[in-house]
């Protein structure tokens, strides 16, 4: 049975180390069936990352593992990691839902143009990066849309578990 059909009790992940690598971080993860390579990053975090073709044929689907400060993921970490791969396409789903009523509050300020966008069917969110972080937190960040909010870097939607908690435009590229 392949490893994302089963229980995510214990993420299989396979790490390949460099040799003499600083730290000894592992160069690649796999994670659900998903290879995440390590990524040029700063000193004081390790970043990897690994992509698939999007269900509906409009990219990639990016997901990235962070350690602040830099060292492996530990199992907590990858366990979460497999729970965001295996079940991406359904997270992102629900990440659209919660766009979609969230985003009708007043305060996000969209014009009468941008409100109807929320009734495609669907909704104009693409290039879904999702970022799982070694303290437990993670999120999705839609890199193009069609809303103003999303200039000039996407539409952040933070998770707290397999639930959104929260959303923003994210217009700082830290």
């Amino acid at each position: 049975m392949p490893d994302h059909d089963e229980p995510p009790r214990a993420a299989r992940t396979e790490e390949t180390r460099t040799p003499g690598a600083a730290g000894g971080l592992p160069r690649a993860l796999r994670v659900a069936g998903l290879v995440l390579s390590r990524t040029p990053s700063p000193p004081d975090l390790a970043c990897w990352t690994g992509s698939r073709p999007e269900p509906t044929g409009g990219g990639s689907a990016v997901v990235s593992v962070v350690t602040e400060p830099a060292a492996p993921p530990d199992e907590a970490t990858l366990r979460l990691a497999h729970d965001v791969v295996d079940r991406f396409d359904a997270l992102i789903a629900e990440a659209r839902r919660y766009c979609r009523t969230r985003l009708r509050e007043e305060r996000f300020g969209l014009t009468a143009e941008e409100v109807g966008l929320l009734d495609l069917p669907d909704l104009p969110l693409a290039g879904p990066e999702a970022t799982v972080w070694a303290d437990g937190s993670w999120a999705v960040l839609f890199t193009e849309s069609r809303f103003r909010l999303g200039d000039p870097y996407g539409i952040l939607v933070t998770f707290d578990g397999a639930s959104p908690v929260d959303v923003e435009g994210v217009d700082d590229a830290e």
